[in-house]
């Protein structure tokens, strides 16, 4: 399979295309094209959260502790929290992802499962999606998509190490088929990651933005609201 390094040059290099792209082709905000390849870069090594410890696991989880509470600090300011507060859950946050999400991965995850899958993919769209809440409903589909792609690179990039040159021909190594998934072995954990995809979902659909979209997109707002409510209650 293809190594560390691999990965993350390979969704790095996509990362500047993108980013490059967006900003010749469509004038998008140069910090928006920077984070985004940022995005898309890191994402490379997501799929790789599954693999034990290791540089995946400790950057990943590095670069999302300290990131995810800056990225969650409109959302405070929009809910009246104090500057101590903010500080507060962000450190929190912090310990939260660094060593107990850390600490989760390490005892009960093995390599190729359902993190190397479709649906996890888009749990971690969903979540760009809700904490890159500035700009507009395309620049948030713009930064979500940084990490679809990058995430995605690494899928395809694991089932192509997946087929081998014997002489002529082709051969298909035992691992083929075990990174673009829709589900894993174990059912507790796919279920789980199913649960946690219609969850990001509705919070997805929950966000404010969708009101203004459309008659479609409001009436799913609604119905998103009404869940969320309940599940409050």
């Amino acid at each position: 399979m293809p190594v560390f390094h691999i990965h993350i040059s390979a969704s790095t290099a996509l990362g500047i295309g993108y980013g490059v792209g967006a900003k010749l082709l469509f004038d998008v905000p140069l910090p928006t094209c920077v984070l985004s390849a940022g995005m898309c870069s890191v994402s490379g090594m997501l799929p790789d959260l599954d693999s034990g410890p290791g540089i995946p696991l400790r950057e990943s989880l590095c670069f999302a502790a300290a990131f995810v509470p800056m990225l969650l600090f409109d959302r405070a300011r929009e809910m009246g929290w104090t500057h101590e507060t903010m500080v507060l859950w962000g450190a929190a946050l912090y310990m939260l992802i660094r060593f107990g999400l850390g600490w989760f991965l390490r005892h009960h995850s093995i390599h190729r499962g359902i993190f190397h899958s479709i649906p996890m993919c888009m749990i971690f769209a969903g979540l760009a999606f809700l904490l890159c809440n500035t700009g507009d409903l395309p620049l948030r589909y713009y930064k979500a998509g940084a990490v679809v792609i990058g995430f995605m690179s690494h899928l395809i990039l694991d089932e192509i190490w997946s087929v081998e040159r014997v002489g002529f021909g082709l051969h298909l190594k035992s691992s083929f088929g075990t990174a673009v998934k829709l589900w894993a072995r174990c059912w507790w954990s796919t279920a789980l990651t199913y649960a946690c995809l219609l969850a990001v979902s509705v919070l997805v659909l929950n966000d404010p933005i969708w009101s203004g979209v459309s008659p479609t997109g409001r009436e799913l707002h609604n119905i998103a609201s009404d869940i969320v409510d309940d599940v409050k209650r």
